[in-house]
């Protein structure tokens, strides 16, 4: 899977999280909590989420390396990698 991908999935599962929100016009450095808005319960979602959709668990340790959608794929591939490895 490529990084063009695993930034769908994030994008997708970040839809599904806030479904009201443009998924596509954000910051990809931006800071996915405050832009849009989303409380810890909506971070845990997003987690267990992408967890279900590629197998790759974050622990709350890594979660501020999945603050940003560059940062999450970012993150998302680096797992993902080394499970292939």
């Amino acid at each position: 899977m490529d990084k063009a991908e695993i930034e769908a999935v994030v994008r997708r599962e970040l839809q599904r999280i806030a479904p009201e929100a443009d998924i596509e016009a954000l910051d990809p450095n931006g800071d996915v909590r405050e832009e849009l808005d989303i409380d810890s319960m909506d971070l845990l979602r997003f987690v267990t989420a992408l967890d279900a959709e590629l197998g790759v668990s974050v622990p709350e340790s890594d979660y501020r390396r999945i603050a940003t959608v560059r940062g999450c794929t970012d993150y998302l591939a680096e797992k993902l990698a080394q499970r292939a490895a």
